[in-house]
């Protein structure tokens, strides 16, 4: 009976001081204190796939801009520079023409030959040719131009009448390019506040339970002692001491796998947060124990949560940029219609004679292509765009259907952590009476020291229970959130 009323005080002591050296073990590093929303923000900020994807945004704004500047006129300059080795001789030697004089009795010109005193014309036998009696000559100098260096440019302005509706296509498909570059940011936010959120929460649960495991490890500790010395009293047996020291073996290696785990914890959500991996943080949440949680259960139509989810925003920002491929192969059906004008200079110039310097000229006109015959290439083209486009509506209907299977599972997931977390609170009050029944019968002597033991691991167990199931309720809440495309 004295062993039974010594064991008793001793526990009753020990069960606040493990309390109490749990609470300052807790309020120690407040120098660093981060909240939840602090996380996030530090993640968005840092995180490379929604820096990527911003990168992609900007892209995408980028080539919208430049689908736009498709319908103003463009304006090139073509400039060009030849050395030939020779000149351009068009006569090899100075030429000899025939000349012509007009005659008042026929009123006709005729040429001035050689005739014969009949009057016949003299011919060449040489040649075969009637022999002129007047000739006029040009020289071969005349007929030389100098065309070894040759400066040529061109100004041309291109303005676009009609291409078959392409452009309007692509201006549509470079603002649905941006649209799903827009979701899949959005996308790649949400998926990075879900990871931080459970990150978040998985250390405050092995905070928790690090906790727990120091405050069952200086209660056996202190056991330990009191049974020990019982023991050279012969107040207890061995095997007394034996079970204390197992269970208290067994309480230090769960504390150093918390603690191991709770350290890998820590470092994983630094590193999600674009820390160094050994930053010390302090989480506000740290101390949760006693506080509860209750999800916050908002009433949800499917049309509304369709809408918000950004991985089928993504996929009709898809759709319609097929449909713009539709458009886009359908214009090179059709015929294309564009307005030319150009300024177009050389060195040595042709508008005088071969001048040796720089001369030009405007022109103004019109280019009309049309298509004839491809062999219905054109053809297949559009049909493989539209069968794309209706593979891929289809593709997003069966995505909302899995949408709507997901978020119902999200919900009865909600529902029964709610269900667990009430059945653990029910169950941590039964191990708190337990654990008072079994004091009182050990103070009348009716448990032993084992029988005390088993009450506290109960009691540890339902609290490490209600830990489990409170972190796990709020992952559920979250995870809600985000099936809903409510996590901003």
């Amino acid at each position: 009976m004295t062993e039974t009323i010594y064991l008793t005080k001793l526990l009753h002591r020990a069960l606040p001081l493990c309390l109490c050296a749990a609470s300052v073990i807790s309020s120690a590093a407040q120098d660093n204190v981060v909240s939840l929303d602090s996380c996030r923000r530090m993640a968005l900020r840092n995180n490379k796939t929604i820096k990527m994807a911003e990168e992609a945004v900007k892209g995408a704004g980028y080539d919208r801009k430049a689908a736009f500047a498709a319908y103003l006129p463009g304006i090139d300059f073509t400039g060009g520079y030849m050395h030939n080795q020779q000149r351009i001789e068009l006569l090899g030697e100075d030429a000899k023409l025939p000349t012509m004089s007009f005659d008042p009795a026929t009123q006709q010109f005729k040429y001035n030959i050689l005739t014969a005193p009949d009057g016949s014309p003299v011919m060449d036998p040489s040649t075969g040719s009637y022999i002129p009696t007047e000739v006029a000559v040009i020289p071969k100098e005349a007929m030389t131009y100098d065309t070894r260096n040759v400066f040529a440019g061109t100004f041309t302005l291109t303005q676009p009448i009609f291409m078959g509706g392409t452009i309007k296509a692509l201006n549509d498909i470079s603002k649905y390019a941006e649209g799903m570059a827009v979701a899949m940011k959005n996308s790649a936010v949400e998926n990075v506040i879900y990871g931080i959120d459970q990150a978040y929460w998985t250390v405050v649960s092995l905070k928790e339970k690090k906790r727990l495991a120091q405050s069952f490890v200086t209660l056996l500790d202190s056991l330990t002692y009191s049974v020990n010395a019982l023991f050279d009293e012969g107040m207890c047996t061995r095997s007394d001491v034996l079970a204390v020291e197992v269970k208290s073996n067994e309480a230090n290696i769960a504390l150093t796998k918390v603690d191991n785990g709770l350290t890998l914890a820590r470092m994983a959500l630094a590193q999600l947060c674009g820390l160094p991996v050994h930053e010390q943080m302090t989480l506000a949440d740290e101390d949760i124990q006693g506080n509860g949680y209750t999800p916050t259960t908002v009433p949800y139509n499917m049309d509304d949560v369709y809408a918000r989810r950004s991985d089928l925003e993504t996929l009709r920002q898809g759709i319609n940029v097929l449909a713009g491929r539709e458009k886009l192969t359908m214009g090179a059906m059709l015929p294309k219609l564009a307005a030319v004008g150009m300024y177009s200079f050389s060195n040595p110039n042709v508008n005088h004679g071969f001048q040796k310097k720089f001369g030009g000229g405007f022109s103004v006109g019109a280019m009309l292509t049309i298509p004839l015959w491809h062999w219905g290439g054109n053809y297949y083209h559009y049909r493989a765009a539209k069968s794309a486009t209706n593979a891929q509506r289809l593709l997003l209907q069966d995505l909302e259907e899995k949408v709507s299977l997901q978020v119902n599972q999200a919900n009865f997931s909600l529902q029964e952590a709610k269900k667990t977390y009430d059945m653990t609170v029910t169950n941590m009050n039964k191990a708190n009476e337990n654990l008072r029944m079994a004091n009182l019968s050990f103070h009348e002597g009716m448990m032993t020291t084992n029988d005390v033991l088993v009450a506290y691991t109960a009691w540890v167990q339902a609290n490490s229970e209600k830990i489990d199931a409170e972190i796990g309720l709020r992952l559920c809440d979250v995870y809600l959130s985000k099936v809903l495309g409510q996590l901003n």
